[in-house]
């Protein structure tokens, strides 16, 4: 008979994760109620030393890789080369953000691993481990590209490469990441034999449908180009109109010719110019140079490739239209791809064994799980977003839903350690009492 003591207890997990949420939503909070704590920043300083803290108090074994990547490992198995399962997501944010974006997965991975730890040693048995990570720059605002450091992981990027990207100010993450005492000489660990990310939706889809739970089942792709238009600086009073080379004309015009295409295909096409960089910027001077950061993304793979062709015609017309000089500093695609349908099914059968409405749906938002996929079965798992509010201070997710998304992440984590990590074998448990229940 099972004893009671080495049952999840969802109630005591639930305490962990808000006793941690607020710790580390302390860490760069604003006024308004959000928090700003760019990548390497101080204020993430302070919120991955509140994790490791919590972590280490767990009883984890800390490690932290040449990019920053932290992992907290949770020694279930107790067998040397055990199978690893890993959960997480990342504590960076964007500026003025919502408190929710990341932090949750994170600090919901660290109370689930508490608790799997305190089972264990109750005397439960398990035979994999289970890894918590905070990843380095998922938000990608202030290095780019986003997803940096669960890209270093799963190979997209050299470390060397990732540790040279650079902050406007000219701040390496290299810097950046010494400065705050993050920059890890620790090896990173093996590929998991499975990742699930636990995070909020950051849209409507789950309120609309009245589902507790989003399962994700594909992500939409993403093209992003960076562009820098360079004319030249003259006086705003006495240059004559005609001989001005304005490279924020330029950039205003490829500005509205990237919305017009979203508009061209409505809800199947999102766009945006999200970042915009003018020098000199001062108001007596005709700008010299303005930087842009343009996306596209789609759920449909002959949108997204028309969409990007458009984009770069605009992008060619806009210098020609301003007379000035264009350069492409960057491009990438992040491709339109299935999450594995074994990950799904599991998310699936633990919202259902919990009570809780599920919803199989598309991420538009990109994840650090999209990073890992095709390397290793990946999950992510989706909570819902008050009015789809997200990467803004008034982001709010009730208590009821964190803790109903982390019921269904502790009983799918508990399942996997159970089974060696393998969500096909995770999925049939020989027997899977509800959290709390000593059955």
């Amino acid at each position: 008979m099972t004893s009671p003591s080495s049952v999840p207890d969802a109630a005591a997990t639930a305490a962990d994760l808000h006793a941690l949420f607020a710790r580390l939503c302390a860490c760069g909070a604003t006024p308004a109620g959000g928090v700003t704590r760019l990548c390497a920043s101080p204020e993430d300083g302070a919120a991955r030393a509140v994790l490791a803290g919590f972590l280490r108090e767990a009883g984890a074994a800390i490690r932290t890789d040449a990019v920053g990547n932290q992992f907290g490992i949770f020694s279930l198995a107790g067998a040397a080369g055990a199978p690893l399962v890993m959960l997480g997501s990342h504590l960076d944010s964007q500026p003025r953000a919502g408190r929710f974006d990341g932090t949750y997965g994170v600090a919901a991975a660290a109370a689930v691993g508490a608790e799997l730890m305190r089972v264990r040693r109750a005397g439960a048995a398990f035979d994999a481990d289970l890894c918590v990570v905070n990843w380095t720059n998922e938000e990608g605002a202030r290095f780019r590209p986003s997803l940096l450091g669960s890209g270093v992981y799963a190979r997209h990027h050299a470390a060397a490469a990732a540790l040279e990207c650079r902050d406007d100010a000219g701040t390496s993450l290299g810097e950046a990441l010494s400065e705050i005492g993050a920059l890890g000489t620790d090896s990173a660990p093996p590929l998991p034999a499975c990742y699930l990310e636990l995070h909020v939706e950051q849209g409507t889809r789950l309120e609309e449908a009245g589902a507790t739970i989003g399962v994700v089942a594909r992500n939409w792709g993403a093209a992003k180009i960076e562009v820098v238009f360079t004319g030249e600086q003259a006086h705003t009073g006495p240059t004559r109109m005609g001989r001005r080379r304005d490279a924020l004309v330029a950039a205003a015009a490829l500005v509205t010719a990237v919305r017009a295409l979203a508009d061209d295909w409505p809800d199947r096409v999102h766009t945006s110019v999200g970042r915009l960089l003018v020098a000199p910027n001062s108001a007596n001077v005709v700008p010299a140079e303005a930087v842009l950061s343009v996306e596209i993304r789609s759920g449909e793979d002959d949108l997204l490739a028309a969409a990007t062709a458009r984009a770069e015609a605009a992008i060619a017309a806009a210098a020609a239209g301003a007379g000035v000089a264009v350069d492409v500093r960057g491009r990438s695609l992040r491709p339109i791809r299935p999450l594995p349908g074994a990950v799904c099914d599991l998310a699936a059968a633990c919202a259902e064994a919990e009570g809780l409405p599920s919803l199989r749906m598309d991420t538009v938002a990109g994840h650090d799980a999209i990073s890992l996929l095709g390397l290793c079965p990946t999950g992510l798992i989706f909570v819902p977003s008050r009015d789809g509010i997200a990467h803004n201070e008034a982001e709010f997710t009730a208590d009821s839903d964190l803790e109903a998304g982390l019921r269904v992440a502790l009983r799918a984590a508990a399942r996997l350690c159970r089974a060696g990590g393998d969500p096909v074998r995770a999925l049939h448990p020989a027997s899977d009492a509800p959290s709390g229940d000593p059955r």
